[in-house]
């Protein structure tokens, strides 16, 4: 049931407003509340007015927003896990890339927020309102200011295991949005944008999606019972008859095939055989990172949310893979060929695409470097990550995060950089 609050508050218009410099007070001892330091406090900042405050990079989590209103506010890039925007006015707010692991958003008013690239897992966006006692201690809703009539945008945000269950989504953007695991029963819908998000294991029963968008969108082992689909576009879905072929298919177990592997590499071809899992479906290879895949074939290869941190693919071709959602942290992707790969909300902090070079029989040294030409980053954690000398021709790095990332000497002829986010947080 949802939870209601049966206070004496003032309506919208009427909250007291908080200024720049009483926030950075809380902050403060909000900063030593987590901390676990002598006089700190949590942040309850409940029916305050923080409309166009700028709150960005800022550690607040678990911190208590109830019935706020946060219209226009800058929280991008901010640090919010466990925290409580309970009823709370979000519309035309920034949380861009914002960690909302947890929160509870429920009765939240998310008209025009922009959450392109947050991480909204495991959060409560279903129904909730605040309600209040009028003169004659009659319970009626507190008042909300006009919508603004645009969509709420989350596209490219991580909503995985979230729980959706009878929100109304009516018209939203959800494109490109991980809702693997999520919950999203009784839900609105109609007329939403869900093109390639990636809904894997979902259950969308009992919810409406008239007029829906599902174009693209990732569907293996997602659950639609009793679910509206009237007038719904599902062009190009993908299934699971549709997620590439079964390692079971050939014959040996990924141990024994990585042993001829291994024969075929140290004997530089001479015995052995090379892998080739192009095509297959990898996505339910347990531990599959503790594996030596130098070298590796595996073009068109499914590893959607695969789990490849620290992974050994050292000259591996692995053009047309899909690699979206996966985690791929600090993986040795040297002089690997990844063309037209799908990188899309994948995590590669600290990867390594840099060159590998080897020795020529006259004693001269060649180099090979990475190519990924053509491959999709969009909503891309790519915080650290080491592009040396790779080629980057046609790339699309969209509203990805470039912190700290080496591309020096890469080739960036006809890159996309659409809403990118560099060093200094700039955004182009």
């Amino acid at each position: 049931m949802s939870r209601e609050e049966f206070l004496e508050v003032p309506d919208e218009s009427e909250l007291p407003a908080l200024t720049q410099e009483e926030f950075g007070k809380i902050m403060s001892l909000h900063k030593d509340f987590l901390k676990g330091r002598h006089g700190g406090a949590r942040a309850v900042i409940k029916f305050k007015d923080l409309s166009g405050l700028n709150l960005s990079d800022c550690t607040l989590s678990q911190a208590d927003f109830t019935g706020s209103r946060l219209a226009g506010t800058d929280l991008s890039f901010s640090a919010l896990e466990g925290a409580c925007f309970f009823a709370c006015d979000l519309r035309n707010a920034n949380l861009r890339h914002a960690n909302l692991k947890r929160c509870d958003f429920r009765g939240a008013y998310l008209s025009g927020t922009d959450l392109t690239g947050a991480n909204l897992a495991e959060a409560d966006l279903r129904e909730g309102k605040i309600m209040k006692r009028d003169q004659n201690g009659v319970l009626m809703d507190r008042k909300r200011g006009p919508t603004s009539g645009t969509k709420t945008i989350l596209s490219g945000a991580r909503l995985r295991n979230t729980n959706l269950s009878d929100v109304n989504a009516a018209g939203a953007d959800f494109s490109d949005v991980d809702l693997s695991g999520a919950l999203i029963q009784k839900a609105n819908c109609d007329g939403a944008k869900f093109t390639n998000a990636n809904l894997t294991d979902s259950d969308l029963s009992n919810s409406v999606f008239n007029r829906a968008d599902l174009s693209g969108a990732i569907m293996a082992n997602a659950l639609f019972r009793a679910a509206d689909l009237y007038g719904a576009t599902q062009n190009d879905t993908r299934h699971n008859e549709d997620m590439g072929y079964k390692l079971e298919t050939l014959g040996k177990s990924l141990e024994e095939l990585l042993e001829d592997h291994h024969i075929w590499v140290s004997h530089a071809g001479a015995a052995g055989k090379q892998l080739d899992l192009g095509g297959y479906d990898l996505r339910d290879v347990l531990d599959m990172n503790r594996y030596e895949l130098t070298a590796v074939r595996a073009i068109g290869a499914n590893f959607i949310n695969q789990d490849l941190r620290g992974a050994h693919l050292q000259h591996t071709h692995l053009d047309k893979s899909d690699f979206r959602d996966s985690k791929m942290q600090k993986a040795d992707c040297r002089a690997a060929s990844i063309k037209y790969a799908l990188f899309v909300r994948a995590n590669l902090q600290d990867a390594d695409f840099s060159p590998l070079y080897f020795k020529n029989a006259d004693g001269s040294r060649r180099t090979r470097p990475a190519d990924l030409s053509g491959a999709d980053f969009r909503y891309a954690d790519l915080r650290g990550t080491n592009f040396a000398q790779a080629n980057l021709s046609g790339a699309d790095f969209s509203h990805a995060l470039l912190d700290r990332a080496n591309l020096e000497g890469a080739n960036l002829t006809g890159v996309l950089l659409t809403g990118t986010c560099l060093e200094d947080r700039k955004v182009l």
